[in-house]
């Protein structure tokens, strides 16, 4: 079956580029491009001016997927998009997108996640999150003749609850279209620029450092938030600024080789950004305590130039902001006793390793295949509530034959509480005179996953989740009885609404 429809798609394409100019070899590169990318032979110079258009465009459709692969990062929408799991589109594959053909792209999509705990947490329960996704990616290479340029705008609309917090009591979602604030964000409006043939790229403006750092396309075909849209454990021990709220930022990535790179940022933090009244169009720093700066160094591959593509990163995270002492009050006591304020400190760190690695693939030409990922995290630096942190899992697209665009996942993540994080609920359970019996320093989820590609604009995730010792909430420290691990049933639903509408192209129709 798979192979039929690559044999018609290779047809369609060629009856439909041979009147354009384009040889047959070319359109059987072009529907069978691995990465979901056309064709990029270069037309020359005596091409017609719509050929030369659609060569660039083609070349800016293909680096977007290969930026969304790459632990570098991602800075467009498009990319942005993809690492942070709201698009339709299977693993490796472009966004349902509306290229306008004249350099500018849009992108219209909505995420809807569900899920209920049958049994465990602290009651039974269930909840519904959305979320509305705009963005748009303006080429000024073709607009403007600004060779390497580029502006880029994300806007965001949240909606909905959260099981975790209602009804089981852990500090992780299940939901992870949940949180910073169920209501419009103006979540990316930014300037890029490559330069030097694209070996350096600089992007500035309101960004999301764990959008350009941290993500990953094989991430977010899981539900929970331990792991899509970043490694939970960066939040928890930095004040690293995460989706969907935008700070004034910074970064720079330097491609050494065509597979090396090193990466760094600089993005303020401010506590005024994170508040649920705020929509993101306040740009004043008032408020701000600081900043943070993440840095990276990796080895990134793609279906281009490996057919077993790999990406392998250290990094750091370095926290020049204000956080608050996870115990200490203002006068150094347990302010969970005292009632005072919370110690307001300054400056923690991170170190992070991770990596993702196909290692199976049954046809070299295509995107379906078995791919590994894993995190590790842990504090260095500060008064660190949680020390350590792990994330890892497998996803396997094209699971059966027919079905080459369906995934199949498997994962974990584990967060580590520090002695000083649990010095807390020791606080808190003395107080009412309760033991600290039945506390674990561990939360883990594990989540089993099936993306299955409805049609090329609807893609359905039906999931099961276990969360194990779920009872870390802070206001259920001092509950006398342990919460039960939750078995979770979720499901999540992505459209890409310009494909819908038949504006766009989606998997299986490329």
């Amino acid at each position: 079956m798979a192979r039929k429809q690559t044999r018609w798609a290779a047809f369609a394409l060629c009856a439909a580029t041979m009147t354009a100019g384009v040889s047959a070899a070319e359109a059987q590169v072009a529907a069978t491009a691995p990465d979901g990318g056309p064709s990029l032979v270069n037309p020359g110079p005596k091409a017609s001016p719509a050929r030369k258009a659609q060569y660039k465009a083609n070349r800016a459709r293909r680096r977007t997927i290969r930026e969304a692969r790459s632990a570098a990062g991602a800075n467009s929408a498009a990319a942005s998009s993809i690492v942070q799991g709201v698009t339709a589109s299977a693993p490796s594959l472009p966004p349902g997108a509306l290229d306008l053909g004249n350099g500018i792209t849009l992108m219209l999509n909505y995420t809807g996640e569900f899920a209920a705990n049958p049994s465990g947490g602290r009651r039974q329960g269930s909840a519904y999150a959305g979320q509305v996704f705009f963005g748009l990616d303006a080429d000024l290479g073709r607009l403007a003749g600004i060779e390497g340029g580029s502006v880029h705008t994300i806007v965001t609309q949240r909606h909905g609850r959260s099981l975790a917090q209602d009804d089981i009591g852990n500090t992780t979602s299940v939901q992870e279209i949940y949180g910073g604030g169920q209501t419009a964000h103006l979540s990316l409006l930014s300037y890029e620029q490559k330069l030097f043939d694209n070996r350096l790229d600089i992007e500035a403006g309101r960004l999301l450092a764990t959008v350009n750092f941290l993500g990953s396309p094989l991430y977010c075909n899981f539900q929970n938030n331990g792991l899509c849209g970043n490694p939970k454990g960066a939040f928890k021990m930095t004040n690293i600024t995460w989706w969907p709220i935008a700070t004034w930022g910074a970064h720079a990535k330097a491609w050494l080789t065509d597979k090396v790179f090193v990466h760094a940022g600089v993005y303020e933090v401010n506590p005024r950004d994170q508040q649920d009244n705020q929509n993101g169009i306040d740009w004043s720093t008032r408020g701000a305590t600081g900043v943070v700066v993440p840095i990276e160094a990796g080895y990134s591959t793609n279906f281009g130039n490996d057919p077993l593509p790999r990406n392998y990163s250290v990094g750091a995270i370095i926290d020049q902001s204000d956080y608050t002492d996870p115990v200490q009050d203002v006068g150094r006591g347990a302010y969970l006793l005292s009632g005072l304020d919370p110690l307001t400190r300054f400056g923690r760190s991170a170190v992070f390793a991770r990596f993702d690695q196909m290692v199976w693939r049954p046809d070299p030409t295509g995107v379906q295949g078995l791919s590994l990922f894993g995190v590790a995290m842990a504090g260095t630096g500060g008064r660190q509530f949680e020390d350590y942190f792990f994330n890892g899992g497998a996803v396997l697209t094209g699971p059966f034959p027919g079905r080459p665009y369906d995934t199949l996942g498997v994962s974990f993540a584990l967060e580590h509480f520090s002695p000083i994080g649990l010095a807390n609920i020791r606080a808190a359970r003395a107080k009412v005179g309760l033991g600290y019996g039945g506390v674990s320093s561990t939360q883990t989820i594990l989540e089993l996953s099936y993306g299955i590609q409805l049609t090329p604009a609807v893609r359905l995730m039906p999931n099961l989740q276990y969360v194990i010792n779920p009872q870390l909430q802070e206001r259920y420290f001092a509950q006398p009885k342990r919460v039960p691990d939750a078995f979770v049933v979720g499901a999540k639903l992505s459209v890409d609404l310009f494909t819908l509408a038949g504006l766009a192209k989606g998997p299986g129709s490329l």
